[in-house]
């Protein structure tokens, strides 16, 4: 049998703790652990009704102890809190009623994997607002939601097609020095050693 997957349990009220707890512990595929034996592999399981500046402290607390990947059992959930939870590690989200012990296993394990899940309606939420960010603040100043400017991606792309200096300035309408600025710059951010390094870069994390 696989390793069972490490959780460090929280929920915001002593009785879904111990419901939590008992039905979890019933889960061959996952092994609760104290708060003092969280490390870089254990998954959070935090429930709560409602995300509020508490439950954001916790999740805040459990990031900085090692525990980056969280999977969030709640009754609502506001649209603002979005990209908050990313942010503070939440990986998955789960509704209350939704929360078999099954299905906190099977997210768990999924998280372990560095995986991640949403109800249909929340993904959807999430990507209209990804598209709000893009719209009406990244593409105005010439950003992506990847980190790289529009001019960035084009440069790399033609990188990624083999195009040399020369050829991508022509292609583009720059000058050498604004390409080779351009690629210095991208590689300078991401700490990369050369321009094949940040083709790769870029390919592996979805920017290009």
């Amino acid at each position: 049998m696989d390793t069972p997957v490490a959780i460090y349990l929280y929920a915001d009220d002593p009785v879904s703790m111990a419901g939590l707890g008992t039905q979890l512990r019933a889960q061959p595929e996952v092994q609760l652990v104290d708060r003092q034996a969280i490390d870089a592999d254990t998954v959070g399981v935090v429930a709560a009704d409602v995300v509020d500046e508490s439950t954001m402290s916790v999740l805040r607390d459990l990031n900085k102890e090692g525990c980056r990947r969280v999977v969030l059992v709640v009754t609502t959930l506001d649209d603002g809190m979005l990209f908050p939870l990313i942010d503070a590690g939440v990986c998955a989200v789960v509704r209350r009623v939704d929360a078999t012990p099954a299905r906190l296993a099977q997210l768990a394990a999924r998280a372990a994997a560095d995986e991640g899940a949403l109800p249909a309606d929340i993904q959807g939420r999430l990507l209209k607002q990804v598209s709000r960010l893009q719209h009406n603040v990244l593409a105005p100043r010439g950003l992506s939601s990847s980190g790289l400017s529009i001019r960035e991606i084009s440069v790399l792309r033609l990188v990624a097609d083999g195009l040399d200096t020369h050829q991508i300035a022509r292609e583009l309408c720059y000058s050498e020095r604004t390409v080779k600025v351009v690629l210095h710059d991208i590689i300078s951010r991401f700490q990369l050693r050369n321009r094949s390094h940040a083709v790769a870069y870029a390919l592996r994390e979805g920017m290009i």
